[in-house]
């Protein structure tokens, strides 16, 4: 009986470690607005340039901020009044992106501790990229700009991957990374960044300094929220 009782606690030790082992994180995927670059400001700009172009009201800060997060065309599709047409739509589409693109660095800068988290990480070893839902030339001249040499891998929308919140971007920077689902985490800011790691089949670490507060995130259902960028090591 004693042996069988060693056997019985040797296999549970093991089954014990083989699960910490899988839960080990060796990689982080990154939202890029509202998580790592607070762009709020020269979006805003840009969508009510547009708007004021095309004689449509503008919209508040707050409005456009919960417009964010479903790429550019939802972004002016919302932002627009309602019952516009698509063609209208595709005009301020055009004239947003022409604006933005020029004007995307006026304000836009990491949140504080940013780049101190991500020093921190890549000093333990920790794989990094960014996915995003932003044109992928804007995503990469971002990433290039604020965060070269801490994260290597950017990934925007484009005609080769589905936009969030499907997987697509997410399982792209991961394959280039070299990384497994059970050794991957998401972290982000609004409930698109949520779904999206839902989708992928990996955990996901919300930010409460983003575009979504902590009352909406916890109303969707996230159950893991920090509130500084210094958190996140501890959270992994």
């Amino acid at each position: 009986r004693k042996a069988k009782q060693v056997i019985f606690h040797k296999r549970l030790f093991i089954f014990a470690f083989a699960n910490i082992v899988e839960i080990m994180i060796t990689t982080v995927i990154f939202d890029l607005d509202g998580t790592l670059l607070d762009t709020l400001q020269d979006l805003a700009d840009s969508v009510n340039f547009s708007l004021c172009a095309h004689n449509f009201p503008k919209r508040s800060l707050s409005e456009i901020r919960m417009f964010l997060g479903n790429g550019y065309k939802y972004l002016i599709s919302h932002a627009v009044p309602e019952n516009t047409s698509e063609c209208k739509i595709a005009e301020a589409l055009d004239t947003f992106k022409s604006y933005y693109q020029k004007h995307c660095l006026d304000t836009t800068e990491p949140y504080a501790g940013i780049r101190e988290m991500l020093q921190n990480l890549k000093e333990k070893g920790i794989k990094m990229a960014i996915v995003s839902n932003k044109g992928n030339d804007a995503v990469k001249e971002l990433a290039h700009r604020f965060f070269e040499n801490l994260i290597p891998i950017a990934v925007g929308e484009s005609a080769e991957v589905r936009r969030k919140p499907n997987p697509d971007t997410v399982w792209a920077a991961m394959q280039q990374l070299g990384s497994g689902k059970n050794e991957s985490v998401y972290v982000g800011d609004s409930e698109v960044d949520f779904e999206t790691a839902k989708n992928a089949g990996i955990p996901c670490i919300s930010c409460s300094w983003g575009f979504r507060d902590e009352t909406f995130l916890q109303e969707i259902g996230v159950t893991t929220i920090i509130h500084h960028p210094a958190e996140l090591l501890t959270s992994l």
